[in-house]
């Protein structure tokens, strides 16, 4: 967020208020302390709303935290995070061609995401796109929840719902282009308003 020029707790109190049930802290580069101290508000924000807190990549953060934890495919092996976080927080994978969502049935894991399923701007390089026609041919080689990542926006998540997704990871078409400080928890709340109008229809 603080890339964007945006508060991360403003924001994770706007998602909540308007209805998330999962944030993940997505964060990259090195864990100081005070980017400790922020997931731990964050994650703190997430328990008094009821919703699932994640951490991206650290098992080791994510098990003093007591948060859920997501893994891509340069990071620990599922298998091993668990020996770190034990059985009961949650544990997500991301994978992006078909050999990979095979190995991923065999990991501790509970849910698996695919993509990039459209461009996306939130990595500095990401994995090829693999488009709708993929993410409907591996629907069938798992049994696991099923997370349609890259790209996703209001107006193609139903196409990924269609083609099988349980879910949808979204980043920026959660968040305003521009947006004064004062109006911001507002803006975001219109915009959750949005897609949960879009996810009943």
């Amino acid at each position: 967020m603080e890339r964007l020029g945006l508060d991360s707790i403003l924001v994770a109190e706007a998602f909540l208020e308007g209805g998330a049930r999962v944030l993940q802290f997505r964060h990259k580069g090195f864990w100081s302390r005070d980017t400790f101290a922020l997931a731990k508000q964050v994650g703190d924000l997430c328990r008094a709303a009821g919703a699932v807190f994640v951490v991206n990549d650290r098992a080791d953060y994510a098990a003093i935290l007591r948060a859920g934890l997501h893994l891509g495919q340069d990071d620990l092996a599922p298998s091993h995070a668990r020996r770190v976080i034990g059985t009961a927080s949650p544990v997500g994978f991301s994978t992006h061609n078909p050999a990979q969502m095979r190995a991923a049935q065999t990991e501790p894991i509970d849910y698996v995401a695919f993509g990039p399923v459209f461009p996306t701007v939130s990595k500095e390089r990401p994995d090829p796109t693999v488009g709708l026609a993929a993410l409907r041919a591996v629907r069938a080689m798992t049994a696991l929840p099923l997370v349609a990542i890259g790209g996703i926006t209001r107006a193609n998540a139903q196409a990924c719902f269609h083609a099988g997704a349980d879910s949808v990871a979204v980043i920026s078409d959660l968040l305003p282009v521009s947006c004064p400080l004062s109006g911001l928890k507002q803006t975001i709340r219109d915009r959750m308003a949005e897609w949960q109008k879009l996810n009943q229809r």
